[in-house]
C-alpha cells in the first residue's frame, strides 16, 4: 500500500473483495478524508468510476483497544454500521501492517476482533445478535421470529440485527426467488424504518445453507458476511440448523458459528484485486 502522505495527496485506493463482495478502500488516517455522497456514488459507478458494492475509509481509532476505525459506505452514498466481508479485508491489511495475525477493528457497531487462521482464512468475532423489535428496528412491536412482512411470495422472515438489520426468508428453492424484483420492495417495507438487508435461505443440510442477498443501498451482491451471520442465527432460532454451518453464497462459502457465549464467528477469505490512483479531476467531484 502506498505511503499515507501519497494516499492523502493523490487519493490512491485499493480494490479488494470478500467472495466477490467488492470494495474500494481509502486510507484517511493521515488527513481525515471524509468523502461526499457525490464522490461515493462516482467511485462506486462500474462504468464511470472504479466500481464496487461498498466504499471503505480507514481512520484513526477513537478507542485505545482498536488498531483502526473502519467507515463503511454503500454505493448510494449512505453510511452503514457493519460489513463482515469488508472487516476481513481491512483485517488482512492490518495483519501486514502490524506484522502479526490479530487485530481489532473499530466500527460504529462496536469493536470487531479478527484473527488469521493457519489456513490463511480470517476469523472475525462479529459480536452478539439482537432480536428485540426495537433493536432491528421494526416500525412497531412484533415477533421477530416471524415478522409480519410479506412481498412477492416471501413472508414471515426471521429478523436479526448483527450490527445492521437483516430479514431472513426461508424458502424451498433460493435460486427460484426473483430477488431483483422483490428485494427493493422488502428493503423499503414500512416495517423497516431504517430499511433492511434481505436474505433468502434454503436449508441444504443441518450444517449447510444456501443464501442469496439483497443489500440495502446496494442491491444484489455476491456475498454478505453479516447476512451470512444473520442467516445462521435465524436458522438456529427456527430449529433448522446446527450452531455451526457453511453458508453457500453466490461468490463462495463462509463458515459461521453461533457460539454458546452468544458471539457469532465468521470465517472466510479476503482478496486483493488491484491498487490505483484516481484522476485529480475525478477526485475533486
Amino acid at each position: 500500500m502506498p505511503p499515507e502522505n501519497e494516499i492523502a495527496a493523490s487519493l490512491s485506493f485499493l480494490k479488494m473483495h470478500g467472495l466477490g463482495n467488492d470494495f474500494v478502500v481509502f486510507d484517511g488516517r493521515t488527513d481525515g478524508f471524509t468523502p461526499s455522497e457525490k464522490f461515493l456514488r462516482a467511485v462506486a459507478n462500474r462504468k464511470r468510476g472504479v466500481g464496487c458494492d461498498q466504499i471503505i475509509v480507514m481512520h484513526k481509532p477513537s478507542c485505545a483497544d482498536a488498531n483502526v476505525h473502519m467507515a463503511i459506505y454503500n454505493m448510494d452514498g449512505t453510511r452503514v454500521q457493519a460489513c463482515g466481508n469488508a472487516t476481513r479485508c481491512i483485517a488482512s491489511l492490518m495483519f501486514k501492517e502490524l506484522g502479526r495475525k490479530n487485530c481489532v477493528i473499530e466500527t460504529v457497531a462496536g469493536l470487531l476482533k479478527a484473527t488469521q487462521e493457519d489456513s490463511g482464512l480470517i476469523s472475525v468475532d462479529m459480536g452478539e445478535p439482537r432480536f428485540d423489535w426495537k433493536d432491528i428496528p421494526l416500525a412497531r412491536e412484533a415477533d421477530t421470529l416471524t415478522a409480519p412482512v410479506a412481498s412477492g411470495g416471501l413472508f414471515a422472515p426471521c429478523c436479526v440485527n448483527v450490527g445492521n438489520p437483516h430479514a431472513v426468508f426461508f424458502v424451498p428453492n433460493a435460486e427460484g426467488v426473483a430477488l431483483a424484483e422483490v428485494g427493493p420492495n422488502l428493503e423499503t417495507h414500512p416495517m423497516f424504518p431504517q430499511r433492511c438487508n434481505i436474505e433468502v435461505a434454503q436449508i441444504l443440510a443441518p450444517d449447510r445453507i444456501r443464501m442469496r442477498v439483497w443489500e440495502r443501498g446496494t442491491g444484489i451482491t455476491e456475498a454478505c458476511g453479516s447476512g451470512a451471520c444473520a442467516t445462521l442465527v435465524a436458522a438456529v432460532r427456527r430449529n433448522l440448523s446446527q450452531r455451526r454451518a457453511t453458508i453457500v453464497l453466490d461468490g463462495g462459502e463462509l463458515v459461521i458459528e453461533w457460539r454458546d457465549d452468544n458471539h457469532i464467528m465468521m470465517i472466510g477469505p479476503a482478496s486483493m484485486s488491484f491498487s490505483g490512483t484516481l484522476d485529480k479531476a475525478f477526485a475533486s467531484a
